[in-house]
């Protein structure tokens, strides 16, 4: 099963993003363990809770798997608390509406003027995987991966290192820097029309992988790179070019 989890910018609740829920008992069908859920919030009401949210608008932001479900003994509703595992956040909002307007959620003929009501939805495997595919996740650290090798059928364990980002920063450094690559000057939806809006790459001018943990500032640490430039500054594994170097070597190559 799978279902959108709404989440308040405050609540009255024990709730706590990615560990702990907290929900009314006539959500308990859809909120079974084991079902896949998307957190989602809806628009900001108080700019206190804005350096908290991925957007000001409505948007999905994180997703994970429903572990148990126990009912809430101080509430005399007998509302329910589930424990939430495998959470991961979004590297960037997922906003409710596609580029042609539509939502991303089918919302039913007869709740059009309510479906939002509904702190808990259920959707359909095509709307998880739809809201997934537009989301960048990129925190995930010393996961244990399995990969099928689809020719043999075998499985690998391959252990791989990932560096946590701050998703917030990201979305600094756009704010910052805007859509368009800061080497070669490629702009998504100049290019690409509504499907380009809103991609880019962000790259770390000091690469986690060489640093570690470390305070990053999204204006002199942070830069945005289309996808080829941002592969060719890292192509060379033993050195990471500098923004100057990319900008030289495309210079040069126009000048042959």
């Amino acid at each position: 099963m799978y279902a959108i989890i709404t989440e308040n910018d405050s609540s009255e609740w024990n709730d706590r993003t990615g560990e702990l829920y907290h929900y009314p008992k006539r959500y308990r069908r859809i909120l079974s363990p084991g079902t896949k859920i998307i957190y989602y919030k809806g628009t900001m009401r108080d700019k206190r809770f804005e350096n908290h949210r991925l957007s000001i608008h409505p948007h999905y932001f994180g997703y994970g798997t429903i572990k148990d479900r126990f009912i809430d003994k101080e509430s005399s509703k007998s509302d329910y608390y589930s424990h939430i595992e495998n959470y991961k956040m979004f590297e960037q909002p997922v906003l409710i509406l596609k580029n042609n307007n539509q939502y991303i959620e089918t919302i039913p003929e007869n709740r059009k003027t309510n479906y939002w009501r509904d702190g808990v939805r259920e959707i359909s495997k095509e709307i998880y995987d739809e809201i997934i595919s537009l989301a960048n996740i990129a925190i995930e650290t010393n996961e244990l991966e399995t990969i099928e090798n689809s020719l043999e059928g075998k499985q690998l364990r391959v252990y791989t290192t990932k560096y946590e980002r701050d998703p917030k920063l990201r979305q600094q450094a756009i704010n910052i820097h805007g859509y368009t690559c800061m080497a070669c000057k490629f702009n998504f939806l100049e290019k690409y029309g509504e499907l380009g809006r809103g991609f880019i790459h962000v790259h770390h001018i000091k690469p986690l992988a060489q640093t570690g943990e470390q305070v990053v500032n999204p204006r002199t640490d942070l830069i945005v790179l289309c996808p080829n430039c941002h592969y060719m500054i890292h192509r060379n594994s033993s050195k990471v070019l500098t923004l100057e170097e990319i900008i030289q070597i495309l210079d040069l190559s126009k000048n042959k």
